[in-house]
């Protein structure tokens, strides 16, 4: 009985980590196609990135199909690799700046960008996890 109540599990709970960035990256991409001028295009003119209006979309839609898989569990690795270079990207070149105002100015901008990230790495490492597409269907023979 004492052997049951300090088990842990560490895939528990991982539904809700593949949900939480599933969540967050499948609304991001979206929200570049619903409100471009702040969120899409638009942002990426402010941000002075090269061909803000094609680079804009391209990565709304690899948020929004790599948060999807995330949260139906369907190649959970596979889609979490340009999750994890868009937060690398995001965090060089909108965050890094930062730091000429300070590292607690940059650690406080960055805390989203780092968690996704972190957790994208996760996902990354574990796969789609136990209440997941790939495990319905491939079994244990996935990614």
């Amino acid at each position: 009985m004492k052997q049951k109540i300090f088990q842990i599990n560490p895939i528990s709970g991982y539904l809700l980590i593949r949900i939480i960035l599933g969540y967050v990256f499948l609304v991001a991409g979206l929200q570049k196609f619903i409100f471009p001028d702040d969120m899409g295009p638009g942002r990426f003119i402010e941000m002075g990135f090269p061909i803000p209006v094609f680079t804009a979309y391209f990565v709304g839609f690899f948020e929004a199909l790599g948060g999807f898989l995330i949260l139906i569990g369907l190649a959970s690795r596979l889609a979490a690799i340009p999750l994890a270079i868009t937060m690398v990207v995001a965090i060089i070149t909108t965050k890094f700046p930062q730091f000429s105002d300070g590292f607690w100015t940059f650690a406080h901008s960055a805390r989203l960008d780092i968690s996704m990230l972190l957790t994208s790495i996760f996902v990354i490492y574990n796969g789609s996890g136990r209440y997941s597409l790939d495990k319905k269907y491939f079994g244990d023979q996935v990614l």
